[in-house]
């Protein structure tokens, strides 16, 4: 039996997991990324050299303009550049740990549980060091990535919607979400016109950009341009990729790949509607673990950081069936983190390969659980 947790106990957990993660980050802070100094920190000049905000109206940046509205913000506050980017990605990292306690807490009302699955992803190596040492911001999108599934399972599905929206506005790879958000307007749990929301947002967040004089078109391509801004077939992804030693016919094998990923997700969401699986919650939480891992897995051009989103859900998913998934976030977490290494250290601690198929050992087992949620029957619990 879970124990219960006074109510004293557990503010003074809950207290404590802010100084805890701020602790560890703070060795971090002063550490410069290639990424920061070409990128970013020239950002922040730009915004701080042409007006603030009004330095939204000129085209300078690959990211859609949230970010940067962020960016613009620091401009006006006396903090330094380097600290102000960081503190940004921690705030969000703080935000993935609560909906990650909500999410957990749904299954373990009482207790300390919670707590830990909110600790373990806080401190989880590629979150510490995504924000508060490369100083990425991939925590924005996680956060509301994993607060939309949250909201869904609450049975609030335009909030959940709002949600998808937030995290698109921030990331493309929110994207990877996306089949779960189908199944749900499918299977009647989110009305379709809630699809209508998330571009709506996205729109309206784009509102103070188009205000000071941004280019519309420019706006709504920046996710375009993205998309074909890289022609690799991997850059560092511990993907299916790393398999492939090619030279030639490169874009044939991109875009077959592309076609092979959408195919896969096409099958599980038809698997899913045909089995008529009712959708509890551990079942909608296992489906977003699922596509977090399968679509970056097979799906070309994709960077080491792009299996975030499955580092924090596979925490969540093993603490959701702890018997059977327990070794997920382990390996999620081994392949997602030295995948890391060459980018951030100059080299490669484990090889590629490995990471890959560590990558596809979580796959298959959440895969696994997947086909046998289909096959079974509700229990008490409606696992």
């Amino acid at each position: 039996m879970t124990r219960i947790a006074r109510p004293g106990q557990a503010f003074f957990v809950a207290a404590a997991i802010v100084p805890l993660t701020l602790a560890v980050r703070l060795v971090l802070v002063d550490f410069q990324s290639m990424d920061y100094r070409a990128f970013v920190a020239q950002w922040y000049d730009f915004i701080k050299a042409n007006g603030g905000f009004s330095a939204l109206r000129y085209e300078f940046a690959n990211y859609n303009v949230p970010y940067l509205y962020l960016l613009a913000i620091l401009t006006y506050l006396p903090v330094p550049t380097l600290i102000g980017v960081k503190v940004i990605s921690i705030l969000f990292d703080l935000l993935l740990a609560f909906y990650t306690y909500k999410l957990v807490a749904l299954k373990y009302p009482r207790g300390w549980v919670p707590f830990l699955a909110a600790v373990t992803v806080s401190l989880l190596p590629t979150v510490v060091t995504n924000g508060a040492m490369w100083g990425q911001c991939d925590s924005i999108y996680a956060a509301f990535g994993v607060g939309a599934v949250y909201y869904a399972v609450r049975s609030r599905p335009w909030l959940a919607c709002v949600f998808f929206g937030l995290a698109l506005a921030f990331k493309l790879q929110i994207v990877f979400l996306f089949p779960l958000l189908l199944i749900l307007v499918l299977l009647r749990k989110v009305p379709w016109p809630g699809l209508l929301v998330v571009p709506g947002v996205v729109l309206l967040l784009d509102g103070p950009a188009l205000l000071v004089g941004a280019n519309p078109a420019q706006l709504l391509s920046v996710y375009v341009d993205q998309a074909g801004e890289y022609t690799r077939l991997t850059l560092n992804a511990p993907n299916v990729y790393q398999f492939l030693t090619v030279t030639n016919s490169a874009d044939m094998i991109r875009n077959a790949g592309v076609l092979f990923t959408g195919t896969l997700v096409l099958i599980v969401i038809l698997g899913v509607v045909a089995s008529r699986m009712a959708l509890t919650i551990p079942r909608v939480v296992l489906l977003a673990t699922v596509f977090a891992i399968l679509v970056p897995f097979f799906l070309p051009a994709m960077h080491e950081r792009y299996f975030y989103l499955a580092d924090a859900l596979s925490v969540i998913v093993a603490f959701y069936f702890p018997r059977r998934l327990w070794p997920v976030p382990l390996l999620v977490q081994f392949a997602s983190f030295f995948s890391y290494t060459p980018f951030l250290f100059g080299r490669a601690g484990v090889d590629l390969k490995w990471l890959a198929l560590a990558m596809l050992a979580a796959l298959v087992l959440v895969g696994r659980e997947l086909v046998l949620q289909t096959r079974r029957p509700l229990t008490p619990t409606g696992d």
